[in-house]
């Protein structure tokens, strides 16, 4: 007797579950949890790491990324009406600019900006500054794409409009567009500063001192002072998912929220259409 597509479907589904168990099965015997837990989950080993770890290693991660959020939503928002502007050469510009540091790792950056630049031009800046501007750079270019595509999703009617009504260009951009764009892209703009967060890890590389540890440094060289395995990385990312796991929840709403009021017109629409057909009929 043959089975049927939802039996067939149901047999697969229950084989899939049973490889899997084993699997699991296998990979637990197997495991020497005494040697993992060592190495992994020695977390007494490294109590020495807190709370300088959370006061001064989280506390620089969050400056680091605000910071670099706010010079690059700036430089971003700028590079993007370039890129929209009619004017070829800040078409030009803009362009050139985001494609090279879309292009380039953001560890290569910094260490341009921290060491480069300061040679090239005799200056000497604080590493926190050097840590935004580097970040910075890289997110705005990121950034300068997302804000293009929110300007675009503005229907062009709402600018014409306003402009019919004797409104500047650059009010109506002001007051009228740009908003609506942010209300659009708030969900990957949330999700840059996710990406900022973790790229922050690498400012270590220009040389911090103790009181500009960022977590990462912290974990790092925990292994090296402590007898507890990577712990200290564990440590570490945990932290970091504390900062991130809130943000993706608030990226993901973001989402549901502008889904929801893209939904709303179209529903009145059709709630309207249909009214006019019962009308008519």
């Amino acid at each position: 007797m043959s089975m049927t597509a939802r039996q067939r479907s149901m047999t697969i589904k229950a084989i899939q579950l049973i490889v899997l168990i084993v699997a699991v099965a296998a990979l637990v015997l197997a495991t020497n949890w005494d040697k993992v837990s060592k190495t992994f989950f020695n977390f007494g080993a490294v109590a020495p790491m807190f709370p300088d770890v959370i006061l001064v290693g989280m506390r620089n991660t969050v400056l680091y990324t605000l910071g670099a959020f706010a010079f690059g939503l700036v430089l971003g928002l700028i590079l993007a009406l370039m890129r929209r502007s009619d004017f070829g050469p800040y078409r030009w510009i803009a362009t050139a600019f985001i494609e090279f540091f879309r292009g380039v790792p953001a560890l290569l950056v910094l260490l341009v900006v921290g060491f480069g630049v300061p040679m090239a031009f005799d200056v000497k800046w604080p590493l926190g500054v050097n840590a935004v501007l580097a970040l910075g750079l890289v997110s705005s270019a990121y950034i300068a794409e997302t804000l293009r595509a929110g300007l675009q999703a503005v229907p062009k009617g709402q600018l014409e409009a306003a402009r019919s009504l004797g409104m500047p260009q650059w009010r109506a951009m002001i007051t009228i567009v740009i908003p609506q764009a942010f209300k659009i892209v708030l969900p990957p703009l949330t999700n840059e500063i996710i990406l900022l967060t973790k790229d922050s890890s690498l400012v270590y590389v220009l040389g911090v001192m103790a009181t500009q540890y960022e977590m990462t440094k912290f974990a790092n060289d925990g292994i090296n002072q402590y007898n507890a395995g990577i712990t200290p990385l564990v440590v570490g990312g945990l932290l970091y998912l504390v900062l991130t796991l809130p943000l993706t929840a608030l990226s993901r709403w973001f989402e549901r929220r502008t889904q929801a009021t893209s939904r709303a017109p179209k529903a009145s629409a059709q709630a309207a259409s249909a009214k006019q057909e019962e009308v008519a009929a």
